[in-house]
């Protein structure tokens, strides 16, 4: 029977089960065994085919998944079953793929660890009633030659067996065991025996084998269950020497995480059994625990809560064993594991070592705790520490007296953080830090906490805001919340968790600039926290923390002006100094940020700067670049972040109107902007962007301070030189630079570019051609474009000014002719499609000059430009790249419903806005291809658009990407279906779809995906209309351009998108056919092989489509000819059988031509 016979065969068993299930799902034999030997049987051959792989596989899995309530059934086929996948498996020709499916089809009969794993906890379950089990052993019999084993064997042998085994059945287990020997009538009995049994495992079984590390997993769960549940007195006597046994078994030094975890639970039990169970009477409780109790309490009239702190009565008669002492030592070692769930273990069995302990000894263990917290130690040291405290705190274990050694350790362990290679360690620790807090504000008094409120409050408030880490904030929030809540000693607590709650901290910019500048409105925080940024964020390892925390210091230091100008500016400007490099720059963002802020504060109260900065601070802000400079720290890797940095200073200095007009630190600030400008090639490209821009906003805010004469003149020299240095470089051979300087000249204020306008733009012009030595500098066009753009939105425009002072009558055509040009760069590379860049910032930019023109002088827009931008924008819009269709497709939108000053000269403006109501500006996904091309397509109605969104429709229909392709084609076909009746509007579409063709041949760009979308739109019968008319001239046209497109052409692609052209238009009759079947025959003794195979294949395809246009005994041969010629074989032999094909279609034979000899 065959793998597809299944479904057939299957039917019936379906309504057999069917009929099983109305019955009780009761079933009578194993039904299924021919099926499942043949299944077995053809395994080898179905092994090659994967869909017939998985389903064999899949019906196995079916079958005996019937048989789970019924396992009975199978036992008798169970032996014929596993010999059959047995012999593949010992067969040594079995391929390895065969032997791994017949490992598939073993694991399905043998899978029942699940039922093994219910019956042992059943077991368990069991071992709780309260008979004794000799009672079930009276009616027990042997069979005859064995040995009759008691009930109370049977269970301690399968709990054995199953204690070692891979699968979860081993964790049951080890729960049977306890529960079965610490029974009263099972402990005298087995549980020294089991005890030895486990001893013994533990000691043959090795942690680095894979079977001593199952046998010790379950052997250690039993133990530990054991000393659990079962009674002290009856644990005792094999505590010690179970404990020495495990510190021989060197559980520490293993690599296996459960095995340490495991050990630390094991231990923690064994030192409890040595401790006697009480209620340490000298713990810390606050108030009542009791829910009841609390409730009366309510009743009643409140009085103050009893505190018992450190009574120490009942101490004396505690007798701690000498095994406590290595217990707790071994809990300290876990304390400090490599693993969080080994040291959350540790941490809980001091906590309840620490409660039975008297108060001298529990107060060493917190001592001993305490010593984690060592700048030695490793950061798991430390969150073992905090979960220890935690758990102490938490039992009442921690008394107040121990509070002041214990909240500056906290204090320190949330902001604890260690450099380790490109990343830092000690988001756990600062994570545990604040579970600390959480457990102080439900352990503690109020009053017992108000010495450190202050402390606690502005540390977890430093961790809600500036902590890099998401759960460490939102860890914080919650034990701030906690605090305030069960405290009530927090300063502006309620109004703090409004702003900060858990949602508001999960976004670390807003935590950091907007939610500290809040919280930092109220005084006790201020300090604190710009103390914190200082000390531990501005020299973060992470760039983006130190650029936020300078952010922060910026609005941080208008709400504490005073002390940022005395304390934390000269402490920055030190730190400027540093060598190292994170500190460095982070210091120079600071001081720039600072002085920015304290300079707003300024403006704001109507005085100068200087009165908030003296002459020492003045004086260091200044020679910032001097000093790096001089330490030739400008260069290399670090020298990038300098540069930025440092550029940043410069913006902020300049915006803030520092006092440095005509001091010779500006010619140094020019210096270090125009050579970062000029070697942006040398910079590494994360870094390039950032610094490029920051050196042009440097350059913007320098210029319009310290360059403008008081009357707010340019001063000539100056113009002069900036001028014509930046138009220089322009032409330099680097891209890199010519983005950086065409970038710079877009930058300079207006009084720089009076004058000097006209040069400008016609440098910025010249960079957006794109010249043979200079094609791939698309980066650098697509900066020269943003730079106009910004260079028109700067002067201004006036109609009747001067061209080299505004944009005018006289200047504003050729900006339009440079822009628009920029919309035909589809310049590609090994990046793709690089000329994208440029075509959308070209269109940013046409969107920037023409609603800036039509609010200020909207005469100046000609009709013509303004169809020229919408049709261009247009076909933007309808080709492929979603990006660049999505930005072309809003910027039209943009224009037609332009707020306020509407743009002139929109075509068809009435139908646009119907078309594309305002609404649609939101609601529409222009990324989406189902949703932007039944919208663009809907242009193809309007004569002044149809050019240009059918060139850009051609592309994305006979594109590549599937979505494209499938939604642009489905609109087309939707568009030529509503005007198929419509002859006018027939021939106005098919004529300019010809010019289209015809102003793009041999243009690959746009000619092979035409071809295609040609082939398309034949093939769905677009042009029906025009067959059924004698010669008509659109086939005679289309024929005409298809020619002379693969004239001489080697493009594959090319010429079988061709060839399916001519077989869709065989439909045309007259001499449009006769010339299309000549043509055809032409490429049957194309010299490329693979163009003769595919031209015959689609012939013989399009005369089985479309056999009635020849007569039938005709088409027979035809057929014959076409289908039994090997059309890749050699061109001799080939053009016989071409011939003979031209003859029976009626066309003549074509004749070589004979090459003209040479000289």
């Amino acid at each position: 029977m065959a793998l597809g016979e299944e479904p057939a065969a299957g039917a019936p068993e379906d309504g057999a089960e069917d009929e099983a299930l109305a019955r009780g799902g009761f079933l009578e034999s194993f039904c299924e065994s021919a099926e499942t030997r043949a299944l077995l049987a053809r395994l080898p051959a179905v092994l090659g085919d994967r869909a017939a792989r998985e389903g064999a596989l899949e019906r196995f899995r079916v079958i005996m998944d019937k048989y789970q309530e019924q396992p009975h059934l199978l036992d008798p086929h169970l032996e014929w079953m596993m010999n059959l996948l047995l012999d593949i498996v010992q067969d040594k020709t079995s391929p390895a793929d065969l032997i791994h499916l017949a490992f598939k089809f073993l694991y399905i009969i043998t899978k029942t660890w699940e039922t093994r794993y219910m019956l042992l906890l059943w077991l368990s379950v069991t071992c709780l009633i309260p008979f004794d089990f000799s009672r079930l052993d009276g009616n027990l019999v042997a069979p005859p030659g064995q040995v009759r084993m008691s009930t109370m064997d049977r269970i301690l042998e399968v709990a054995e067996t199953y204690l070692v085994v891979s699968d979860k059945a081993r964790d049951a287990a080890a729960v049977l065991v306890s529960k079965f020997v610490t029974r009263p009538d099972v402990k005298q009995k087995k549980m020294a025996g089991f005890l030895d049994w486990s001893l013994h495992t533990l000691t043959r079984s090795s942690f680095q084998t894979i079977e001593g590390v199952i046998a010790m997993d379950g052997t250690l769960q039993a133990l530990a269950q054991i000393f659990k549940h079962g009674k002290r007195e009856d644990c005792l006597p094999y505590a010690a020497t179970v404990l020495e046994r495990l510190a021989g078994c060197r559980l520490p030094c293993s690599n296996q995480t459960l095995l340490r975890k495991l050990g630390v639970k094991l231990v923690q039990r064994l030192g409890l059994t040595f401790l006697k169970p009480r209620v340490a009477e000298w713990r810390y409780q606050r108030g009542c625990r009791s829910l009841a109790a609390n409730l009366q309490l309510c009743a009643q009239s409140p009085r103050e809560p009893t505190v018992h702190a450190e009574t120490p009565a009942g101490d004396g008669d505690c007798d701690v064993p000498e095994e406590v002492e290595s217990v707790i030592e071994q809990l300290l070692i876990g304390l400090k594991d490599q693993d969080t769930i080994v040291r959350w273990s540790a941490a809980k069995g001091i906590g309840r070592m620490a409660a039975r302990l008297p108060k001298e000894l529990a107060d060493d263990v917190v001592g001993s705790v305490l010593d984690c917290f060592s700048f030695q130690e490793t950061d798991g040291a430390w969150h073992g520490g905090c979960l220890a405290l935690a758990e102490l705190g938490r039992r009442g274990l921690l008394l107040p007296s121990r509070l002041e050694d214990v909240v500056p350790v906290i204090l320190k362990a949330l902001t604890y953080e260690e450099k380790r290679g490109s990343c830092s360690v000690g988001t756990n620790v600062r994570d545990a830090a604040c579970y600390v807090c959480w457990a102080f504000a439900r352990a503690y008094e109020p009053r017992e906490l108000q010495p450190f409120v202050a402390a606690i409050s502005s540390a977890l408030v430093i961790a809600t805001v500036f902590d890099r880490n998401i759960n460490c904030r939102r860890a914080a929030s919650a034990a701030f919340q906690e605090n305030v809540g069960r405290q009530g000693t927090f300063p502006h607590g309620i109004d703090i968790l409004t702003a900060a709650d858990y949602f508001a901290v999960g976004n670390r910019a807003n935590c950091f600039l907007v939610i500290s500048t809040f919280i930092a409105g109220f005084p006790e925080y201020t300090q604190p926290m710009i103390d914190h940024l200082v000390t531990m964020k501005i020299n973060h390892w992470d760039g983006v923390i130190r650029e936020l925390s300078a952010k922060a210091l910026h609005n941080l230091a208008q709400r504490a002006p005073e002390y940022s100008a005395t304390h934390v500016l000269p402490h920055l400007l030190s730190m400027t100094q540093s060598l190292d490099l994170h500190t460095r720059h982070g210091a120079v963002l600071a001081c720039a940020e600072v002085t920015r802020g304290l300079y707003r504060l300024a403006v704001q109260e109507d005085r100068p700067i200087t009165d908030y900065l003296d002459d020492a601070a003045v004086r260091g802000l200044k020679h910032i670049h001097q000093q790096l400079y001089d330490r030739q720290l400008y260069r290399g890797l670090g020298g990038e972040l300098m540069r930025q940095a440092v550029c940043v200073l410069i913006e902020n200095l300049s915006l803030s109107k520092m006092p440095f007009r005509g001091d010779a630190i500006i010619d140094g600030w020019q210096w270090l902007i125009d050579d970062t400008l000029r070697n942006l090639h040398l910079i590494s490209t994360p870094s390039r962007q950032q610094i490029k821009e920051a050196a042009v906003s440097a350059l913007a805010a320098l210029c319009r301070e310290y360059y403008a004469r008081e009357a707010g003149e340019a001063d000539p020299a100056r113009q002069e030189e900036l001028t014509r240095q930046y138009l220089a470089d322009l032409q330099s051979p680097e891209e890199l630079t010519r983005c950086g300087f065409s970038l710079a000249l877009g930058a300079l204020p207006c009084f720089l570019l009076s004058g000097r306008l006209q040069q400008v733009l016609a440098g910025l012009g010249a960079v957006t051609l794109i010249r043979p030595e200079d094609v791939s500098f698309a980066e650098s066009r697509r900066d020269a474009l943003k730079a106009i753009s910004r260079v028109c939105q700067t002067v201004g425009v006036r109609a009747g000014g001067a061209p080299d002072e505004v944009v005018c009558e006289a200047n504003v055509s050729q900006i339009y002719r440079t822009l628009l040009g920029c919309l035909r760069d589809y310049t590609t590379d090994s990046r793709g499609d690089v000329g994208a860049w440029v075509r959308e910032a070209a269109m940013t930019s046409l969107l920037d000059l023409m609603l800036l023109v039509a609010r200020e002088q909207p005469e100046l827009i000609e009709a013509t430009v303004c169809q020229q931008v919408m049709c261009c924008v247009a076909q933007q819009a309808s080709e492929k790249i979603d990006r660049v269709r999505a930005h072309a497709a809003r910027v039209f939108m943009a224009l037609l419903h332009s707020g306020g000053s509407p743009v002139p000269h929109v075509p068809h403006r009435e139908e646009l806005e119907k078309l594309f109501p305002r609404s649609d500006m939101a609601s529409v996904n222009w990324n989406a291809p189902s949703q932007a091309f039944p919208l663009i397509t809907q242009l193809l109605g309007l004569p002044a658009y149809r050019y240009h969104v059918l060139l850009g429709l051609a592309v994305s229909v006979g594109g590549l990407t599937e979505s494209t392709v499938r939604y642009s084609t489905q609109s087309l076909f939707e568009y030529m279906a509503g005007i198929q009746k419509d002859l006018r509007a027939l021939e106005g579409f098919s004529g300019t779809l010809l010019q289209v063709f015809e102003d793009n041949l041999l243009n690959d760009r746009v000619s092979v995906p035409l071809l295609k979308t040609l082939d398309q739109m034949l093939a769905n019968g677009c042009f029906d209309l025009f067959t059924a008319e004698q010669n008509h001239p659109f086939g005679g046209k289309l024929l005409a351009l298809c020619k002379e497109e693969i004239k001489k052409s080697k493009d594959v692609q090319k010429l079988r998108s061709s060839v399916a052209v001519f077989c869709g238009m065989v439909r045309f009759p007259g001499d449009v056919r006769r010339k299309v079947l000549l043509q055809l025959c032409l490429l049957l003794c194309h010299p490329f092989p693979v163009i003769r195979k595919t031209t015959a294949s689609q012939v013989y395809e399009m005369l089985l489509t479309y056999g009635d246009i020849m007569r039938e005994d005709v088409l027979d041969e035809v057929m014959a000819v076409l289908g039994t010629t090997a059309w890749d074989a050699e061109l001799p032999l080939v053009r016989g059988q071409r011939n003979r094909l031209c003859d029976l279609l009626g066309v003549p034979r074509p004749q070589l031509v004979p090459k003209s000899g040479t000289r």
